[in-house]
């Protein structure tokens, strides 16, 4: 095994990728508190009232005709009263509109008190996570992402780059602090133990600067699908909620969603939201996705005088092309929208993830050397 060829500096890298994990770890906290007081906001105190109101609706104490003005007269005087108004807006057809959830914290100041450290600890995290992914490079003296812990490291870095690029941009994407920061622990934490390769010495397949064309797109391509796939998920999520709750609204046999449910659920953007957010990024990442493969196929014709050999790598890189192309047709032609929309990006999204991890440590392959 050939070392790093700046030990100093690639122990270094080491130090900066643990102290960032240590600062993820506390953001993490963070977003947890914030949530937490969430649960005792305007959300979840609405969500309580609305609760009693049907209560005594079904006792004939109160109108059950929820968003219908009620006007109390005494001593001559009259004041009127707004009823809370529950609507929900989804991808589903059919459904009315609800506004966006006000995010993690519900409204709740402190529970944005501690939102706003949060994002302020992902930053910190952030910079000694850049730090680490640069000084790995100096240390190697190439591009960071030549084997599976230095592409796990280079992949969360931009998960998290593009987060804080989204809020800079003014967008509220609080509510994917949260899961983001789990996984980054995680993936990270994987590429610290189980991944960890400390080698410099490049194959000549790799000595390229396609190594900093085709890989470096990949990552990024990789990082975004990832929030697209977070996205995805929280759509169905949110989507089965809104049904759940248009259910009960109009009469049908249905059950509120429980306290904790509605605490959490009720600050995420509406279910449309979501997924339009989702499809916004599936969309704009997909040609790059594209050239990926094509630079790829470039480099392989460079390094082993074929264009295409269908090795796994390229088969699962292909399969995933492929699965967002399905995705994004049925959405433009097909005019699906909602679920199963949903379920052909998590499709997708799942089958990237088996051309990184399953091809590369458990298939034999040309990218072998990828592996750890």
């Amino acid at each position: 095994m050939t070392l790093a060829a700046n030990e100093g500096l690639a122990d270094t890298s080491n130090l900066l990728i643990y102290s960032a994990m240590a600062v993820y770890t506390l953001a993490f906290l963070a977003y947890i508190t914030e949530w937490v007081f969430g649960s005792r906001s305007k959300v979840a105190r609405t969500a309580a009232a609305l609760s009693e109101d049907e209560k005594g609706a079904a006792a004939g104490d109160v109108p059950a005709q929820r968003g219908v003005a009620v006007t109390v007269r005494k001593g001559g005087s009259s004041a009127v009263l707004e009823r809370p108004t529950v609507v929900t807006r989804s991808a589903t057809p059919g459904r009315d509109d609800v506004p966006d959830g006000p995010g993690a914290a519900g409204g709740d100041e402190q529970g944005d008190a501690y939102g706003r450290i949060a994002i302020s600890l992902t930053v910190l995290a952030f910079g000694l996570h850049l730090a680490g992914v640069l000084a790995r490079a100096v240390a190697v003296e190439r591009a960071p992402w030549a084997n599976m812990y230095e592409f796990s490291t280079a992949f969360s870095l931009v998960v998290v780059g593009a987060f804080l690029g989204f809020l800079l941009a003014g967008k509220n994407v609080r509510w994917l602090g949260l899961p983001l920061v789990t996984t980054v622990l995680l993936d990270l934490g994987l590429a610290v133990t189980v991944l960890y390769n400390d080698s410099t010495q490049l194959v000549p397949a790799l000595d390229s600067y396609w190594l900093w064309i085709h890989v470096s797109l990949a990552i990024v391509c990789g990082g975004l699908f990832y929030l697209g796939a977070v996205a995805t998920v929280l759509f169905l999520l949110r989507d089965r909620y809104e049904a759940r709750l248009a259910a009960v609204g109009d009469g049908e046999d249905g059950r509120r969603p429980g306290a904790f449910a509605t605490s959490v659920l009720e600050r995420l953007p509406a279910s449309a939201t979501l997924d339009k957010f989702a499809y916004r990024i599936n969309a704009a990442v997909f040609p790059f996705w594209t050239f990926t493969i094509v630079a790829g196929a470039i480099w392989a014709e460079t390094a082993w005088g074929r264009y295409w050999g269908w090795d796994p790598k390229e088969v699962w890189s292909f399969i995933t092309w492929t699965a967002y192309a399905c995705y994004l047709h049925a959405r433009s032609t097909a005019g699906w929208r909602g679920r199963k929309a949903a379920y052909l990006a998590i499709a997708a999204f799942l089958c990237f993830l088996f051309n990184y991890y399953g091809v590369n440590l458990f298939v034999t392959s040309k990218h072998s050397y990828s592996g750890t």
